[in-house]
């Protein structure tokens, strides 16, 4: 599904209206949810409630050398990943053409800034310009980078925001994703302005200011990557202390399941003006004027959630992390420094060393992942014997969005989501909508794609993040 303009890859994690399946039944055979979100009970927004209906709670799942396994697996299968160690040394101008040129096409449909003012044809045409395709060599040798500070990725090199509705202010269809601090790329073009660079991370490519990334070599970079010994981020989001003395390291964002490597302490305990005895002394990249990359020490806080390495995968882990983001507000491709739906789940597993592919359409489908999918052939009764089969961790899939479970009350499953909203049926057996816009906790079965059409009608895939994949892996009731 494209709902933007251009041919964004980034699919929207929100309620998704349409044509239904000619499988779904007009009146599925669950409760009404008459009350909406306003009828949970306070005590199922907390993880405790959930963990404490699970048996072995804190069992692994999976070892960190499985996991180290299916990462490899879906870098090496997945056509959605990246493996920039195996480049070659020199790039061809077609293939990096088809890079930039398969992100997005020019739009053709109206947009509007954040004035709600139609944007004018020659500022498009200066922005889709601006990506400067003619001046790609015929060859070039491969640079490497590392992202010093959470950025964004754009369609197309420009920063400014456009909504496909005068009224709206939230889904910016130039918004593709976001890079965080020590994430490793591979520059690939250099806009017409010099203010933009297209580049290949591992897990998506696109635009990405200039200025967010610092030049390296292969070595120092993946250096960087692989050093040890590190911290994790387990909270949602963290923050490094604030220091006039590095304002390049200053309350620099860093988010859920970012590994980042440990600075040697100094002698005197002193970094950027503050003893470190309370803290993490992180090293992280920072840029230099000419655009090169150093290293330099910055403190996380010891207040601030983080882990000497990624956490157990265990059920209650995977329950414990995702309410962690529990009201966070919804942010289309990563906007407003949150996240959306793809990225929400994509960060609770990372926190457990658990690689994801971006993108939802990507998740769904991937052939490294264990997943049930869902077509014509499966009828209601069918999909709603899977759906009350869903274990916790399970990822659904609907077009353009994705729910975690969570548990289940009375064998009906509930999820945990970033969602622009949902539908229900009200006591009138009328379809309502509550624009949530945020993480939310709900239960599945009630939620409807129209009146006639539940959620699960609409369900493409489910993936397992568990072992034994011929066993173990959603199968057919």
């Amino acid at each position: 599904m494209n709902a933007a303009p251009t041919l964004s890859r980034l699919l929207l994690c929100a309620l998704v209206f349409g044509a239904a399946p000619a499988y779904a039944r007009e009146v599925p055979a669950v409760e009404p949810f008459t009350d909406g979100v306003r009828g949970i009970a306070a005590d199922r927004l907390t993880p405790a409630f959930w963990i404490e209906r699970l048996r072995e709670p804190e069992r692994v799942v999976l070892t960190r050398s499985e996991i180290d396994a299916r990462n490899a697996k879906l870098l090496r299968v997945d056509p959605s990943m990246h493996d920039l160690r195996s480049l070659p040394a020199t790039l061809r101008r077609e293939q990096v053409a088809g890079w930039i040129s398969g992100l997005a096409d020019a739009p053709t449909r109206p947009l509007y800034d954040e004035a709600g003012k139609p944007l004018a044809a020659d500022a498009l045409a200066a922005i889709i310009a601006n990506r400067d395709l003619e001046a790609i060599p015929a060859s070039q040798p491969t640079r490497h980078g590392l992202v010093v500070e959470r950025a964004a990725l754009r369609a197309f090199p420009t920063g400014l925001r456009v909504f496909s509705e005068a009224d709206d202010h939230d889904i910016d269809r130039f918004q593709e994703s976001a890079l965080f601090p020590g994430t490793p790329v591979v520059p690939l073009h250099q806009s017409r302005d010099g203010e933009w660079l297209f580049v290949l991370s591992p897990r998506y490519a696109a635009w990405i200011a200039r200025d967010r990334v610092a030049l390296g070599s292969a070595a120092e970079v993946f250096g960087y990557v692989d050093r040890a010994p590190y911290r994790i981020v387990t909270a949602a989001s963290a923050h490094t202390a604030y220091t006039p003395e590095q304002p390049a390291l200053s309350r620099l964002q860093l988010d859920m399941g970012l590994r980042l490597p440990l600075h040697e302490v100094p002698a005197d305990g002193q970094v950027n003006g503050q003893h470190a005895y309370a803290s993490h002394v992180l090293e992280l990249p920072v840029r230099r004027a000419d655009g090169s990359l150093a290293f330099a020490p910055a403190l996380l806080p010891g207040s601030a959630d983080s882990a000497p390495d990624y956490l157990p995968l265990t059920r209650a882990n995977l329950v414990r992390q995702s309410f962690k983001f529990l009201g966070e507000r919804y942010g289309w491709g990563h906007a407003y420094d949150a996240r959306d739906c793809s990225g929400f789940v994509s960060e609770v597993y990372r926190s457990m060393g658990v690689e994801l592919p971006r993108n939802t359409r990507d998740q769904a489908v991937s052939p490294a992942l264990d997943k049930r999918q869902f077509g014509a052939g499966d009828d209601h009764d069918a999909r709603l014997a899977a759906a009350r089969a869903l274990e916790v961790g399970d990822l659904v899939y609907i077009p353009g969005h994705v729910m975690m479970v969570i548990g289940a009350i009375d064998g009906a499953p509930w999820v945990i989501h970033d969602t622009t909203g949902i539908g229900y049926l009200g006591a009138d057996g009328q379809l309502e909508r509550d624009r949530l816009n945020g993480v939310s906790v709900t239960p599945l079965l009630p939620l409807r794609a129209s009146r006639e059409h539940a959620y699960i009608d609409r369900m493409t895939s489910i993936v397992r993040i568990r072992p034994n994949p011929a066993s173990q892996a959603p199968t057919p009731p």
